[in-house]
């Protein structure tokens, strides 16, 4: 296959090595050209372009069989997102309608949901987001399947948890530094994927999935960041961090529900090499 990642960094080189691996043509398409070499030493074929642009992606070859957008924005602000994830959506289907690919997956994230309640959420549950630059990711998945049901556009779309791998991880580089607190009692769900089984999954749904569905791709046990905090304290031998007021807690403690990946697991067939955040944390402590 000739394949095409959008926003071919932290997740999406990762992807991208392994696709080629696997013998398919990869293209990858960043804004800049600073990752040119270490793309090119796995094997993936450069290209510099915004996608916020359409001058720049008319430049652009616009003939692959899989596309994979999962850019990231930026900045954290409102304009950066919709400039990011809607409008560079909006371009991008424009940019490939004379010549659709066979899949377009869209790494959207799993923050579209606003539950608070500590409920068990799929694919069916209400996408009602309260912070803004949710909604825009709301608004971007909206574009894609006005597309799909308009053209048939092939989109699937993947609702990403929060991604954690060599290099990131909030809440393991919170505690090892010190830094982390407990929000009230603890009880709040937080809901994690590895770098690699983001790959993992997006690979599955461009072999397996079917055009107009969503796919919540998060790892097999939303866990409570009580429970984190006591399994990273028995780990280490480390002290449990101090409890605070919820109101002194970052957005990262705005939401409490447990994403289910049943549906992803169920219909792509996906096996996660990381099930629980505990052998993803294993082995980065080991680094």
């Amino acid at each position: 296959m000739r394949v095409l990642i959008v926003g071919c960094g932290y997740v999406g080189a990762g992807l991208g090595a392994e696709l080629v691996r696997q013998g398919h043509e990869v293209f990858g398409l960043r804004r800049s050209s600073g990752a040119v070499a270490e793309l090119t030493a796995v094997g993936i074929k450069p290209l510099v372009s915004d996608i916020t642009q359409p001058a720049q992606l008319s430049q652009l070859p616009a003939a692959y069989d899989w596309v994979v957008n999962c850019v990231s924005s930026p900045g954290g602000g409102e304009e950066a997102y919709r400039s990011t994830y809607l409008k560079g959506t909006r371009n991008l289907l424009e940019w490939l309608s004379s010549r659709p690919p066979r899949m377009f997956v869209y790494t959207s994230s799993t923050s579209v949901y606003g539950q608070n309640d500590g409920s068990l959420v799929d694919e069916a549950s209400p996408a009602e987001p309260s912070a803004p630059t949710s909604k825009i990711l709301l608004e971007a998945e909206q574009a894609l399947f006005e597309a799909f049901r308009r053209t048939k556009f092939p989109a699937v779309v993947l609702r990403v948890a929060g991604i954690y791998g060599p290099g990131r991880g909030y809440w393991l580089r919170q505690y090892l530094s010190g830094e982390a607190v407990i929000a009230g009692d603890g009880a709040r769900f937080l809901n994690m994927i590895h770098r690699d089984d983001v790959a993992g999954c997006v690979l599955a749904a461009l072999n397996k999935g079917n055009p107009g569905e969503i796919y919540n791709a998060g790892d097999d046990e939303p866990v409570s960041q009580l429970a984190m905090f006591q399994w990273l304290a028995q780990r280490t031998g480390r002290a449990m961090p101090p409890s605070v007021m919820e109101e002194g807690v970052s957005k990262r403690g705005a939401s409490n529900k447990r994403i289910s990946n049943s549906k992803l697991k169920r219909e792509l067939g996906y096996s996660f090499k990381y099930p629980t955040f505990r052998e993803g944390f294993e082995e980065l402590i080991r680094q």
